[in-house]
C-alpha cells in the first residue's frame, strides 16, 4: 500500500544536536480495515482520517465564535476598501468606455458585438438599469464626465462582488487548512491589496469572473467535505452550486475553462477514489458518475445555452454589432435592412446586388471615384471592403460575354459559372492583375476597370459555391461563394488590414494567390434586386437558434484570436506579471488630472512570488522524507497533508491559470493575472501558515508560541502598512508625479518600469 506520510522536521526531545533527535514511528490504531498496513505507516484513508482528527481538533467548536467574529471584521474591511470612494473618478476610465456602453446597449436592447460571452456584460446592464441610469450616456472615450448620468450602480455590483473575493478566499483555505492563520494570511493579502481594489471598482468583467471563479471553487471544496454524507441535501446543494457557478464564469470571459478544468480533473480524481473503494458496488459508483455528469456538465451547459437565449431576446434591434455577422443573422434584428424584407431567393444575371465577406470587419466589397495613387500599383479606380451599408457597395451581375438578351425568363448563376461585376455608380468592372496589392504581400492589386461594358479578361471571375457541385445555384443569404480570378488563378480576398488616407481607411481588397478556404476569401450575397425573380419573405430564412448560437461562438473566437497589439501598444509578457512589472493606467497621465493606476501591492505580490518557490522547496524536502519513510507525530502529519493536497489543488488551480498564456497569440493585458493570483495569495496563507507551525523545531514552548504570534502581527502589519503607502494608486492622486518629492508617491517607484 501506498505511504502517505511525509515531513521535513523531526520533534525536539531536548537534544539540541539533531543528529540526536529521536523520531517516533506513529502505531497504526486497531482497526477492522480489510487492509492494514503491515509496517505501521498510514494508508491514503488513514492518512485522511489522521487530517480529519488533526482538522477537527483545530477547529472546535469553542473556536466556533472566534470564526464568526473573525469573519464579520473580514467582511467589514473587504467591503469598506472596495466602496470607498466608488463614485470617484466621476468619468470614464479606462474599459468602462467598452463595458458601460455595453451595459447601456443592453438597456436599450441594441445589438453589438464583443469578444466574450454576454453574462458579465447582462448583469452590468441589469445594474445599471436597477439603479436608475437610463442608458442614455455614449461611453465615448476615458475621461468623459459621467456628469448627471447615474453610473454608481454599476460600479456598485462590480465593488459588491469583488467584495467577495477576499471572503471566499478566507472560507476555501479554512476549509483546506482548518487553520484560521492561514485563512486569515490569505483574506488579509487580498483585502489589502492595491490591485484587487481597482480592479474591482469599476465597471468591468474583471470582478464578476473572479466572483464566479472563487464561488465555483469553493463550492467544490464545500462539497468535498460531503463525501462521507453522499446524496444528502447538502451533497447535492454544493454540487449543484459548483456546476451554476462554472456556467456563470464561462458566461462572462473564455477564461473560465480553466477553472471548469480545475473541478474536472477534481472530479475526475474523486471518481477514481470511489471505483477503488471495495465497500461501493459498481452501481453505486455509477450513481455518483451520473450525479456529476448531471450537476457539472448538463446543467452549466444548460444554464450557459440559456444565458445566450436571454441574450439574444434582448438584444432584438439592429445595432453597431450587426456587420460582425451573417446577413441571416441580421435579417432577426428590428431596423435592419434585411428585418421582414423580401427579396429573390436565387442569384441571377442582371441582378443588383451587394457582396458581404464572412471574416469579422471583412466588410462589404466597395467601390468609388478614387484612383490608386500614384507608385500602389496601377493608378486605376480603388476597390475596398467597407464596414457600413453604402450606394456604393452595389453591383452589377453580367455574364461574361453580354448576349443582349431580352428573355422575359432569368437566367440563374450556378456554381462553375464564369460571371463579370459592374460596379452600379461607376460602371467600372471588378478587376485584377499582376500588380502587388497596396499591403498584402504576393497578393494582387483589385481594381474597377473598363468603362459602360468594355474591359478585358482580367474582369472576369469564377463562381464557386463552398461545398457545392456544377449547376448548384446561389441561394441569397444562405450560398458561401468565392470568387476566382479566371486569368490569374487568384480568388477574391478582403485582407482586414486599414488602408492609409488615401484609401479612406477602408479595409484592403485583394486577389490572393492561396486557395485555401478561409472566412476572407468567402462571400455571400446580402441585398438582391431583380424585377424579373418572384421574392420571398427574408422571415423564412430566419436561422435557427442553434445556429445563431455557434455562429456567435465562431465569431467571439476568431474576435479573440485577431486581437493583436496595435502600432505603438504597450504589450504585456506572461513573465511580467507575478513580479509585478509594470501596471495599467486606468485614468489620468499628467500632474493636472486624476491619475488611478492599476498596480498590486508590491509586499503583497513579491511575497507571493516567494511564497511559490518556497512551496516547491517544501513539497520537495516532504516528498524525499516520505520516500525514506521518515515518521512523525500526527500533528505534524496533519499540517503535511495539508501542506501537499490542500496546497496542491491552489497550485493546480495556479498553474492553470497562469501558464496558458503563454501559448496565446493575442494581445495580453497585466489584468489578466489576477484569476491566477487569487490562487497564488491562497496558497501563501497556507505555505506560510506551515511555516508558523515549525517554530516549535526553534524554540520550547511557550516560546514558540509567542514567535508565532509576533511573527503574524508582523506579517500583517507589513502588508496594512504597504497598503497605506501605495493607497493613492487605488483611490486616485493629483499633482505632482512620482519623481517630484512633492509627490504622494515619492520614493515608492520601485521599479523603473511602473508608470505613476
Amino acid at each position: 500500500m501506498e505511504k502517505e506520510q511525509c515531513s521535513t522536521q523531526f520533534r525536539n526531545t531536548g537534544d539540541s544536536s539533531v543528529r540526536h533527535r529521536k523520531t517516533f514511528r506513529v502505531s497504526t490504531p486497531k482497526s477492522t480495515d480489510k487492509n492494514p498496513n503491515k509496517d505501521g505507516h498510514l494508508t491514503e484513508d488513514h492518512s485522511q482520517q489522521t487530517n480529519g482528527s488533526y482538522s477537527r481538533k483545530r477547529s472546535s467548536t469553542s473556536d466556533e465564535p472566534t470564526n464568526r467574529t473573525l469573519l464579520l471584521l473580514l467582511v467589514g474591511l473587504s467591503f469598506s476598501t472596495r466602496f470607498y470612494k466608488i463614485k470617484e473618478p466621476p468619468h470614464v476610465c479606462w474599459d468602462e468606455t467598452h463595458f458601460g456602453k455595453m451595459g447601456s446597449y443592453y438597456i436599450n436592447r441594441t445589438f453589438f458585438f464583443d469578444v466574450h460571452p454576454p453574462l458579465g456584460k447582462m448583469l452590468i446592464g441589469l445594474a445599471g438599469y436597477m439603479s436608475g441610469y437610463d442608458g442614455t450616456f455614449p461611453f465615448t472615450k476615458p475621461g468623459d464626465k459621467y456628469e448627471h448620468h447615474n453610473y454608481w450602480g454599476m460600479r456598485g455590483l462590480c465593488a459588491g462582488l469583488g467584495s467577495f473575493l477576499p471572503i471566499f478566499a478566507y472560507l476555501i483555505v479554512l476549509e483546506l487548512s482548518h487553520s484560521n492563520t492561514a485563512a486569515l494570511i490569505a483574506a488579509w493579502l487580498l483585502i489589502f491589496d492595491t490591485g484587487c481594489i481597482t480592479i474591482s471598482q469599476y465597471i468591468l468583467l474583471d470582478p464578476i469572473l473572479l466572483f464566479f471563479i472563487m464561488a465555483a471553487v469553493l463550492s467544490m471544496v464545500k462539497f468535498k467535505q460531503q463525501k462521507d454524507r453522499p446524496f444528502s441535501a447538502p451533497w447535492w446543494f454544493w454540487i449543484v452550486f459548483t456546476g451554476v457557478n462554472l456556467a456563470g464564469a464561462l458566461g462572462v470571459k473564455f477564461v473560465g475553462l480553466f477553472v471548469i478544468l480545475l473541478v474536472g480533473l477534481n472530479t475526475v480524481s474523486d471518481l477514481w477514489r470511489l471505483l477503488g473503494d471495495l465497500d461501493l458496488s459498481l452501481v453505486d459508483v455509477a450513481k455518483h458518475l451520473l450525479a456529476r455528469v448531471v450537476a457539472l456538465i448538463l446543467l452549466p451547459v444548460f444554464l450557459y445555452v440559456t444565458i445566450f437565449a436571454v441574450h439574444f431576446v434582448v438584444l432584438n434591434k439592429s445595432g453597431p454589432g450587426d456587420g460582425f455577422f451573417s446577413s441571416a443573422f441580421q435579417s432577426r434584428l428590428i431596423g435592419n435592412n434585411l428585418h421582414n424584407a423580401s427579396m429573390p431567393e436565387y442569384l441571377a444575371y442582371g441582378s443588383t446586388v451587394t457582396l458581404k465577406n464572412l471574416r469579422i470587419a471583412g466588410g462589404y466589397l466597395h467601390s468609388h471615384w478614387h484612383l490608386y495613387p500614384e507608385g500602389v500599383g496601377a493608378k486605376q479606380q480603388q476597390v475596398t471592403a467597407y464596414l457600413h451599408k453604402d450606394y456604393n457597395n452595389l453591383w452589377l451581375v453580367h455574364r461574361h460575354i453580354d448576349t443582349n438578351s431580352q428573355s422575359e425568363a432569368p437566367e440563374l448563376v450556378r456554381h462553375g459559372d464564369i460571371i463579370r461585376l459592374e460596379h452600379k455608380e461607376t460602371t467600372r468592372n471588378l478587376h485584377s492583375h499582376l500588380h502587388e496589392a497596396p499591403l498584402t504581400g504576393k497578393h494582387f492589386q483589385v481594381t474597377g476597370y473598363g468603362i459602360n461594358h468594355t474591359g478585358d479578361s482580367n474582369d472576369l471571375w469564377q463562381v464557386e459555391v463552398c461545398g457545392g457541385r456544377k449547376g448548384d445555384p446561389v441561394k441569397v443569404l444562405r450560398s458561401k461563394v468565392r470568387f476566382l480570378h479566371k486569368a490569374n488563378g487568384c480568388v477574391l480576398f478582403s485582407s482586414g488590414k486599414t488602408l492609409p488616407k488615401w484609401g479612406w481607411e477602408q479595409v484592403e481588397v485583394t486577389c490572393s494567390p492561396y486557395l485555401k478556404v478561409t472566412p476572407s476569401s468567402q462571400w455571400n450575397i446580402e441585398d438582391h434586386v431583380n424585377a424579373k425573380l418572384p421574392n420571398i419573405s427574408l422571415s423564412v430564412l430566419k436561422p435557427h437558434f442553434i445556429e445563431i448560437l455557434i455562429e456567435s461562438h465562431i465569431v467571439m473566437i476568431r474576435g479573440n484570436s485577431g486581437l493583436k497589439p496595435k502600432d505603438n501598444e504597450v504589450n504585456s509578457k506572461p513573465w511580467h506579471w507575478p513580479i509585478n512589472y509594470q501596471g495599467l493606467r486606468f485614468s489620468g497621465v499628467n500632474e493636472t488630472e486624476y491619475r488611478v493606476y492599476l498596480l498590486g501591492n508590491p509586499v503583497v505580490w513579491w511575497l507571493n512570488l516567494a511564497s511559490l518557490a518556497l512551496y516547491l522547496i517544501l513539497v520537495a524536502v516532504a516528498s524525499v522524507a516520505f520516500q525514506r519513510g521518515i515518521s512523525v507525530s500526527q500533528r505534524r502529519k496533519g499540517h503535511c497533508f495539508v501542506l501537499t493536497r490542500g496546497g496542491g489543488l491552489l497550485f493546480l488551480g495556479w498553474l492553470l491559470h497562469y501558464v496558458p498564456f503563454y501559448t496565446m497569440g493575442r494581445v495580453l493585458y497585466y489584468h489578466h493575472y489576477f484569476p491566477a493570483m487569487l490562487f497564488n495569495s491562497m496558497l501563501t496563507g497556507i505555505t506560510l501558515d506551515f511555516l508558523l507551525n515549525m517554530a516549535d523545531l526553534l524554540l520550547q514552548p511557550p516560546y514558540c508560541d509567542w514567535l508565532q504570534r509576533l511573527a503574524k502581527a508582523l506579517l500583517l502589519l507589513i502588508v496594512l502598512y504597504s497598503f497605506y503607502l501605495f493607497h493613492p494608486l487605488t483611490y486616485g492622486m493629483t499633482g505632482p508625479l512620482a519623481h517630484e518629492p512633492s509627490s504622494s508617491m515619492a520614493g515608492l517607484k520601485w521599479v523603473e518600469s511602473w508608470e505613476f
